[in-house]
C-alpha cells in the first residue's frame, strides 16, 4: 500500500465516521426500537385467542420476512409517490427497517413465549389476572430475557443492513463512501474502510451482547 492510499484513508475516515455515528447509529437505535415495539404487538397476538388480529399478524409477517428488505425500501420510498404518498428519506428508512425488523423479532419472541411454563399462565389466571396481564407481569418478563440473545444478534444485523439505505438517498456512512469513491477512483480501498468500521461496531455491540446475557444469567428462574 502506497503513501498516497495512506493518506487517502486517513482523509476519509472521519468523512465515514461522522455520518456513521450521527446517522447509522440513529437510524439503527430508532429502527430497532420501533421494531422492538412491532414485534412485542405480534407475538402477543399471535399467541392469543383473537382470530382476526392473529391472522393479520401471521399475514404480516409472511409478507415482511418473504419479501427483501431492499424492495420494501423502494416501495415506501420510491412507490408511494406514485398514489399520492411521499415520505421523505430517513422516515422512510425508518418506516421500512422497523417494519422489517419487527416482523423477524416478533418470531423469536413468539418463540420465547411459547418456552415459558404453561404453569405460569394457569398461576396468573388463578389470582384473576386477565391474559393481557399475565403477559405483561409475568410471562413477557421472563420471553424477553429468553429472547434477549436472537433479538440482540437482529440488532447487529440491522446495523449492517442500513448500508441498504443509500439505495434510497439516506446519506449514511456507505454513500459516504461510494461518494469519495466516484470522486477519487479508489473503490476498492474506501469500501475495505467502510466494512472495517462496520466490523468495529458489530465487535462493540458484540461485546455488549456477551456482558448482557452475563448478566441476565443471574437471574435465571
Amino acid at each position: 500500500m502506497d503513501d498516497r492510499i495512506l493518506q487517502l484513508l486517513e482523509d476519509s475516515f472521519t468523512q465515514l465516521l461522522i455520518p456513521g455515528l450521527t446517522v447509522t447509529i440513529p437510524l439503527t437505535l430508532i429502527s430497532f426500537a420501533v421494531g422492538l415495539v412491532i414485534a412485542l404487538f405480534l407475538a402477543v397476538v399471535r399467541t392469543a385467542n383473537i382470530p382476526v388480529l392473529r391472522e393479520f399478524a401471521r399475514i404480516y409477517v409472511w409478507v415482511f420476512r418473504g419479501t427483501p428488505l431492499l424492495v420494501q425500501l423502494f416501495v415506501i420510498f420510491f412507490g408511494l409517490p406514485s398514489i399520492g404518498v411521499t415520505i421523505d428519506a430517513f422516515p422512510s428508512a425508518v418506516i421500512a427497517f422497523s417494519m422489517n425488523v419487527g416482523a423477524y423479532m416478533s418470531e423469536s419472541i413468539r418463540a420465547a413465549i411459547a418456552s415459558v411454563p404453561k404453569g405460569q399462565f394457569e398461576a396468573g389466571y388463578c389470582v384473576g389476572m386477565t391474559y393481557f396481564q399475565v403477559m405483561r407481569r409475568i410471562v413477557l418478563p421472563q420471553a424477553l430475557r429468553i429472547a434477549f440473545p436472537p433479538l440482540f444478534n437482529e440488532f447487529i444485523s440491522l446495523t449492517k443492513n442500513t448500508s441498504l439505505a443509500s439505495s434510497i438517498t439516506v446519506f449514511e456512512m456507505f454513500m459516504s463512501a461510494q461518494r469519495i469513491a466516484a470522486r477519487t477512483y479508489e473503490p476498492f480501498w474506501l469500501y475495505l474502510e467502510a466494512a472495517a468500521i462496520y466490523l468495529a461496531f458489530s465487535t462493540v455491540l458484540s461485546r455488549i451482547q456477551v456482558e448482557g446475557e452475563k448478566r441476565l444469567r443471574k437471574y435465571d428462574f
